[in-house]
């Protein structure tokens, strides 16, 4: 029985130290993920970096003594009082952006390097805001960004870490800067809106004069054009007429050339007289009868031998 107790714990001891080997084995073991690295020191001393992949270290001699992730981080800067040149206290607040690219300096070269970047931030802040009036802060915030990724990325090269950006999150100024400056804002809109509408009301009244001075030149060319039209027609009227009454004489003249023409004229020359004497004769209801009723005749014979000279001078 004693013999078989001694086998039994000789037993149990030996499991004991394979199960210790393997747990020793297995912590040995170390599995990098993708963009992290590991620091491991061997006794105390700084011995490797660890990349992404499988890796195994010498038990009780090599540790990991620091994990670092190598994605860029954005680490929050907690809002802070700063002071503008016009001395107005301003509180502001940021997101500063880093990446580490040397694990080795970021693990030795300072001992929390987002707690010194977020403070280098801060006095940096401070430091830029000073030399700006409140009015520059809200239209400066990209040089605002841009001088403290400078300040910070140069002080933080020493440390393996790079910073890639900053951003402002919130400039907010005391409340009776804020109501001083909403009142300003809105009498800067009601200025701006009384300029528009004079401006308008100017545009407008300069489209009306235009268009009345439009619409007197083109009636003025209209009634221009229109007084041209009536004396050409009138000239083309009298025109007709002259022709007309040039053709007409000139057909009386050659009916008064042909046989019986002169008898026809002193005819119609008597019936003409007649017709006036009788319209002049009635005046008031009284006949006006003329002392010498012998001068019709010889008036009719003067008018027919002045046609008929003109008839022979004719032709």
């Amino acid at each position: 029985m004693l013999a078989l107790g001694s086998g039994s714990v000789l037993t149990i001891i030996l499991v004991g130290v394979l199960l210790f080997a393997l747990i020793i084995f297995f912590k040995t073991i170390r599995i990098v993920p993708q963009k992290k690295a590991y620091i491991v020191e061997r006794l105390g001393k700084y011995y490797t970096t660890l990349e992404a992949g499988f890796h195994i270290l010498v038990p009780f001699i090599d540790r990991v003594a620091y994990k670092h992730t190598m994605k860029e981080q954005a680490v929050d800067v907690p809002p802070q009082d700063c002071i503008t040149r016009d001395n107005i206290m301003v509180e502001v607040d940021g997101i500063l952006y880093m990446q580490v690219i040397d694990p080795k300096r970021a693990s030795y070269g300072i001992r929390d390097y987002a707690f010194a970047s977020i403070q280098l931030a801060q006095t940096t802040m401070r430091s830029v805001m000073g030399k700006l009036e409140l009015d520059k802060t809200f239209e400066e915030r990209d040089s605002i960004n841009g001088e403290i990724v400078a300040a910070v990325d140069k002080a933080s090269d020493p440390w393996g870490v790079k910073v890639t950006r900053y951003e402002v999150k919130n400039i907010v100024p005391p409340k009776s800067i804020k109501d001083a400056m909403e009142k300003h804002m809105r009498a800067e809109r009601e200025k701006r809106a009384t300029i528009a509408e004079s401006e308008g009301d100017r545009e407008a009244k300069i489209n009306r004069a235009e268009g009345e001075k439009r619409e007197m030149i083109a009636r003025s060319e209209g009634e221009k054009q229109k007084r041209i039209n009536e004396a050409e027609g009138r000239a083309v009227e009298i025109q007709r007429v002259a022709e007309a009454t040039a053709k007409g004489i000139r057909e009386i003249a050659s009916a008064i050339n042909e046989k019986g023409g002169i008898n026809a004229v002193n005819l119609r020359i008597a019936e003409q007289y007649l017709n006036e004497f009788g319209k002049l004769a009635k005046t008031n209801n009284s006949i006006i009868i003329p002392s010498n009723l012998s001068d019709i005749a010889g008036m009719i014979k003067a008018a027919a031998s002045v046609i008929k000279d003109q008839t022979e001078v004719g032709g």
